[in-house]
């Protein structure tokens, strides 16, 4: 992994970017002006994210007012960015109105800690494209690069008591969003299309799919996967509910080992709870078998799938169903967006073009034995 370079994921100059957020700040905050930004290089590959201070010589006044609800400006904050359309983007489309809404909806609604929303604009002449800005959260994020699994990392250091806590109130993060968010206040978030919520969320998947291989070599592995899904279809699919999408530890900012801010809603969707605990439990896997493979022995205790159940029904009287499956399914949307960074790769001639394209897939081995029914 170590050799792995890390893909490229943007065209912009973070420099003028800056420079554009200070002149865009202005007209918001007159006077305002954005200092020490950085780029966090542990985590994302899809929205940019900036951090930035946030530098105004006065308090909020009737002529400078704070952002509509909120309780003055903080210091430090973060800015989502839609994707560069030059830096052959991660998925087709980028609704920044739909991310920003759906934070405060989860504010409004729920428990879950999320970031403050403080601006919207979704007129791309100022920085090129949509985005937001959101105060920042303090705290620590389980990295993706290195895997959090890894030897050095805070969380590989903590005690088997403190990993404990962490995965108990990630859990209880789920538990709560599910429990919590009134399903007709969340309309917008409806996959469109006909029939059921998981119905429309699999054909969703195989349009991004059919865009990610627009050109490119198709994915036998991929195909099978879609295949497997319609032969193990479930029966009971439950009640839909606002479904985070993105639901991984590594979109939590902890304090100590306690959610502090629930980051990354752009896949967020309604549909069945199974699609955030599949999702939570393989992407774990995910970073838990690369580094078997490398000779570590990780965190095996971590997130194991049968605990994330038991606890999740402990806190919702709601006993997951047909796991397999939508562990299955998470596995094989991250093997879609997998495809698609590594043919950004490609086109920024970063990795030669490969003779088989699952060969692009990291966690090919994983998808193939779920297929097969040896995985777990």
């Amino acid at each position: 992994m170590s050799a792995i370079p890390r893909p490229r994921t943007t065209t912009r100059d973070p420099e003028e970017l800056t420079r554009r957020l200070t002149d865009w700040l202005g007209t918001r905050l007159p006077g305002a002006r954005v200092t020490a930004a950085t780029v966090p290089g542990s985590n994302g590959m899809s929205s940019e994210t900036l951090l930035f201070d946030l530098d105004h010589p006065r308090p909020s006044s009737p002529e400078s007012p704070a952002p509509p609800g909120q309780d003055g400006i903080p210091r430090s904050c973060a800015l989502r960015l839609a994707a560069d359309p030059a830096a052959y983007t991660v998925f087709p489309r980028y609704d920044m109105a739909r991310q920003f809404h759906t934070l405060r909806l989860v504010a409004a609604h729920t428990d879950v800690p999320v970031p403050r929303t403080l601006w919207l604009e979704e007129d791309p002449a100022h920085l090129g494209a949509p985005f937001f800005v959101m105060a920042r959260a303090e705290g620590r994020v389980p990295p993706d690069v290195m895997p959090y699994t890894y030897e050095g990392s805070w969380l590989h250091a903590a005690t088997d008591a403190e990993r404990d806590r962490l995965e108990a109130a990630s859990v209880a993060v789920l538990a709560h969003l599910h429990d919590q968010v009134p399903i007709r206040a969340a309309g917008f978030l409806a996959t469109p299309g006909e029939g059921s919520a998981l119905h429309r969320h699999v054909e969703a998947q195989r349009a991004y799919y059919a865009w990610v291989v627009d050109g490119r070599p198709r994915s036998p592995l991929i195909e099978r996967g879609f295949a497997w899904l319609a032969a193990h279809w479930p029966k009971d699919l439950g009640e839909a509910v606002l479904t985070w999408g993105d639901a991984r530890i590594g979109n939590v900012v902890y304090d100590g080992f306690e959610p502090a801010a629930v980051l990354d809603w752009e896949m967020a969707a309604l549909g069945p709870r199974e699609l955030d605990l599949g999702w939570m439990v393989f992407l774990h896997r995910f970073f838990q078998d690369l580094t078997e493979r490398s000779g570590q022995r990780g965190l095996p205790d971590l997130l194991r799938r049968e605990v994330v159940e038991s606890r999740y029904a402990r806190l919702t009287g709601h006993a997951p169903r047909d796991m397999e499956f939508y562990t299955l399914y998470a596995a094989l949307r991250h093997a879609i967006v997998m495809l698609r960074v590594a043919y950004r790769q490609v086109h920024f001639g970063e990795i030669p073009a490969p003779d088989d394209a699952d060969a692009l897939i990291l966690h090919r081995d994983a998808l193939e034995a779920m297929t097969e029914g040896r995985y777990w």
